[in-house]
């Protein structure tokens, strides 16, 4: 039994991140296209453009009014802070949100009421996401290891869809060495081992179950468990062989730590699960293991 979320991502009016369990219909997790118009941002770092700096300076000056009208009138501390709870997802929680932008609103934060600033990073919305699920979510990875990079980021936190970020990173495509990195970084912050709500997978079963090979391989250097079972005793393994992905059971195999013979509920192996699927390839590759470990144990007993 196999978890295949899909994230939805909306405007910030009516933010969500939905991770639905699907398991009739198989399909890459999409992206909901934002329904209103789009935040643009100018590059605060290209100041050649027209608009740039000017973005940037606007940024920073609504920032600091909101925080000097929040430590000079403490009366009004409440309405401040819901200012404050827009903006910060309006700058940080968009597909389009810069990563300089971000960094001029953290930076007068903690210039002007420090102790408010692992509450801002750490804010949830309606949904309980915060903006490290969104730009993972977004794959913003400049937004994301600029958040992680405030040692401050309650890494596990699980939203109301019952996941939490390095979940939704094991669904992410990195490529480039530079996202890789961020996502390292958040996977050696964060609990790899951690079940979600709805089916009680693993990260490395999600990414196994999508195919995602680099995210399989990170978690794997990350401490990832092979064995580990959800709540229908399906293994990364079995994700692997229901959805043909002879590659990453490959890439499982060789860690040496797989249990080809464990059983789902259903009693039935990884084995019987790709022989189910007709994914002759992973029936091979399984049983080719099975005899190669049947014949190194007789070896070792023959020495004894």
């Amino acid at each position: 039994g196999d978890e295949k979320p899909k994230v939805e991502v909306e405007e910030e009016d009516s933010s969500e991140l939905k991770v639905e369990k699907e398991k009739e219909m198989e399909r890459q997790p999409t992206e909901k296209p934002e329904e209103g118009a789009e935040i643009q941002h100018k590059d605060a770092d290209v100041s050649a453009e027209e608009g740039g700096a000017s973005a940037a300076e606007k940024e920073d000056e609504r920032v600091a009014l909101s925080l000097t009208f929040f430590l000079l009138f403490p009366s009004h501390q409440r309405q401040v802070l819901v200012v404050l709870y827009q903006e910060w997802f309006r700058v940080s929680s968009q597909r389009d949100s810069q990563a300089d932008m971000v960094r001029l609103y953290l930076r007068q934060v903690g210039l002007t009421t420090p102790t408010l600033l692992p509450y801002v990073v750490n804010l949830t919305d309606g949904n309980g996401n915060m903006a490290l699920h969104y730009s993972v979510s977004h794959s913003n990875f400049p937004v994301v290891k600029l958040l992680l990079d405030t040692g401050l980021c309650e890494t596990d936190n699980v939203n109301k869809a019952g996941y939490t970020p390095v979940m939704l990173a094991a669904l992410t495509a990195a490529e480039s060495s530079d996202d890789l990195e961020v996502v390292q970084q958040l996977l050696k912050l964060g609990n790899v081992n951690a079940l979600s709500r709805q089916a009680g997978q693993t990260a490395l079963m999600l990414a196994v179950s999508h195919g995602r090979v680099a995210m399989v391989k990170l978690l794997l250097s990350c401490g990832a468990d092979v064995n580990a079972q959800d709540r229908e005793g399906s293994t990364a393994l079995m994700c692997a062989s229901e959805h043909g992905h002879t590659h990453i059971a490959r890439l499982l195999l060789e860690t040496g730590r797989c249990d080809i013979s464990l059983t789902d509920k259903n009693g039935q192996t990884a084995q019987l699960v790709s022989e189910g699927a007709s994914h002759q390839d992973i029936v091979d590759l399984l049983r080719a293991h099975a005899e190669t470990r049947a014949s190194n144990l007789a070896s070792t007993t023959d020495l004894l």
